[in-house]
């Protein structure tokens, strides 16, 4: 029977279910920096899942900032969690679509995810992205901005990518890249020359050339950067 404050897990999660759990539990127990954790053998047992999904879980915890593993000693807790990706991801929010700060956060994470995705996309991978910018090019020539449609190819890239901490932090800034996403997209011109830019990034990804599709993600981010801080 499961402890109170730590719910059993009844099927087979993801490593991110695992770490949301332990969550809950650092926040229902009220623990502080510096407490220690429970071994890793208890903590499988009291959620019902294997010591490698907890081992998993721990490590993308300790990524984060949040615990750290003391080898002999055990794991220990830094922070409280909702010190670290969410609060980045508020105060990111608060800003306006063209501070800096925006820019250079969404170029430093999708610029590593193109160069992941070209190594790692799947043919699912590279069709999601095709269908997206079939999207966006309807959109446009229908007279209009392409949004949805480059919100699927961007989301389509971090998921190829297959970097779950990764897509984890995307989803957290989704809001705010949205709203620079939008302001950019409807400025006049920057429509097309986007999808012409999303070409440029999906050649690069299907033909596996990591740094080139590095490059052209980064250059798409900086011009569209540019395009709404020059405003």
């Amino acid at each position: 029977m499961a402890e109170p404050g730590l719910q059993r897990i009844e099927r087979s999660p993801l490593y991110e279910v695992v770490a949301a759990r332990l969550q809950e539990f650092i926040d229902g127990e009220k623990l502080e920096p510096g407490d220690r954790l429970l071994p890793e053998r208890e903590l499988a047992e009291r959620l019902g899942v294997s010591r490698t999904s907890v081992r998993q879980a721990l490590t993308a915890m300790r990524v984060m900032g949040l615990v750290e593993v003391r080898p002999g000693a055990g794991t220990y807790l830094l922070r409280p969690p909702a010190d670290l990706v969410s609060g980045l991801a508020s105060e990111v929010a608060k800003a306006e679509v063209d501070h800096p700060m925006i820019w250079e956060v969404r170029e430093g994470v999708e610029v590593q995810a193109a160069r992941l995705a070209a190594g790692r996309r799947t043919a699912a991978d590279l069709e999601a992205m095709q269908d997206a910018l079939v999207a966006m090019a309807r959109s446009i020539d229908g007279g209009g901005d392409g949004v949805d449609g480059d919100r699927l190819f961007h989301r389509a890239i971090v998921l190829a990518a297959h970097n779950d901490l990764l897509t984890h932090l995307i989803d957290e800034l989704a809001e705010v890249v949205d709203r620079t996403s939008q302001v950019s997209l409807t400025l006049p011109g920057r429509a097309p020359r986007s999808l012409q830019a999303h070409g440029e990034i999906l050649a690069a990804i299907e033909a596996g050339d990591a740094e080139g599709a590095a490059e052209a993600m980064r250059r798409h981010i900086a011009e569209s950067a540019e395009s709404v801080v020059s405003r």
